[in-house]
């Protein structure tokens, strides 16, 4: 591994911590809003959201979709180590 490979891998391990503490950041606030009885009907347009509803489904959505997936697959390139390459027989 090249000096700027293992350089650019440090960078990501400390950009997978920093997303995972927005991720620990949004779940917070995903936890602290209230949970309306009419939460099922606003979700299936039934009813206009109110706020609460609508940033805990911004807020799950962009964890499932985005910060989860993109902090797996950093995680996974910031430890990538080629198999095979560099070993001698």
């Amino acid at each position: 591994m090249t000096e700027t490979e293992a350089l650019a891998q440090a960078a990501l391990r400390q950009i997978v911590q920093e997303l995972d503490t927005i991720r620990g950041r949004l779940t917070e606030i995903h936890e602290r809003l209230p949970v309306p009885p009419e939460e099922t009907a606003m979700l299936m347009g039934e009813q206009e959201m109110d706020v609460a509803t609508e940033i805990r489904s911004v807020i799950e959505c962009v964890l499932s979709d985005s910060l989860r997936p993109a902090i797996r697959d950093l995680a996974a390139a910031a430890s990538y180590r080629p198999k095979g390459k560099g070993k001698r027989s």
